[in-house]
């Protein structure tokens, strides 16, 4: 299954140009079970993203557009009376489907965004005492706008660590720019995407990735980083054992793509930067907390 995935992040290369390590960074985030938070300037790609991955993965996909206007039950959904039957319905919101994109998360109200992110850690929500189990698999994309942007809404820690990764896409190459503006635009090549993927094996991926094996000496080399993390003098938000958890499941995801039962320290490496990014940045921002991952990583030990 894992030639499957290979050939699914080369038929999204053709549409996402540039982009073929965020490509697949976005892929080993579903397969381990988690969400992604992408932070970058409008017009990189973010949405497109979103939209061949959906196409491709064969998932039912909605975008939700956050404002500091939008309310809970905007996204969620809530009850609705309806006179003829004399009684409460509830009327599911877009969060109702496999893959979300939730664009631009951080420009809505702290209210709204612990709703979203509430689901995400839970996988249901609960309206008027009721709760109504998300479809599965469920897997949202976050986007924000870099921190320092008005009109913002800062995630705090406590939020940035309910997402499994975090990315940047950046701009594309001058090359591809130029075919861009001469009139080559990838979005149009959406409309001829077609799946690859049946949704019973998306869920058998995601069972399979359970049963890759992190062994004793990638689990200390875990701790190691952990460990590094909480000592003083470094800088960065000190590392929670969720972290941990973070990174030996998208090791295991990565592994798996590479057709592995067990998971390597390089698997780990792979995956580190974009697993603590956010976690180690707070509220100074993904950008400097990948520089913060990267250091982590280059002064850690790697077991042989």
């Amino acid at each position: 299954m894992n030639q499957k995935f290979h050939e699914l992040i080369s038929e999204a290369s053709k549409v996402v140009l540039d982009k073929n390590v965020e490509i697949r960074l976005a892929i080993t985030c579903l397969l381990a079970g988690g969400h992604l938070l992408i932070e970058d300037l409008p017009g990189v790609g973010k949405t497109t993203l979103v939209q061949v991955l959906g196409k491709l993965l064969g998932l039912k996909t909605r975008r939700i557009q956050f404002t500091i206007d939008l309310l809970p039950a905007d996204v969620i959904g809530g009850q609705v009376f309806h006179p003829q039957e004399h009684k409460f319905v509830f009327h599911e919101g877009p969060l109702f489907s496999q893959l979300v994109m939730a664009d631009e998360l951080n420009r809505a109200s702290p209210r709204t965004q612990s709703a979203l992110l509430q689901a995400m850690e839970e996988g249901e929500v609960s309206v008027d005492g009721n709760t109504w189990a998300l479809p599965r698999p469920f897997y949202v994309i976050a986007t924000q706008n870099p921190h320092q942007q008005m009109g913002t809404f800062p995630l705090p820690e406590s939020q940035l660590d309910r997402f499994l990764m975090s990315l940047e896409l950046h701009h594309a190459s001058k090359e591809t720019e130029v075919r861009i503006l001469q009139g080559e635009d990838p979005r149009h090549l959406l409309q001829n995407v077609k799946s690859i993927f049946s949704e019973n094996e998306i869920s058998e991926a995601l069972s399979q990735v359970e049963k890759v094996l992190v062994s004793q000496a990638v689990a200390n080399y875990i701790a190691d980083l952990l460990e590094k993390s909480r000592r003083a003098g470094f800088e960065g938000t000190p590392l929670s054992t969720r972290a941990g958890m973070a990174l030996a499941k998208a090791a295991k995801a990565w592994a798996f793509m590479e057709g592995r039962s067990y998971v390597r320290p390089e698997d780990v490496q792979q995956i580190l930067v974009p697993v603590l990014g956010h976690r180690l940045g707070g509220n100074h921002g993904i950008k400097r907390g990948r520089e913060w991952a990267g250091a982590l990583q280059k002064s850690t030990p790697v077991p042989v």
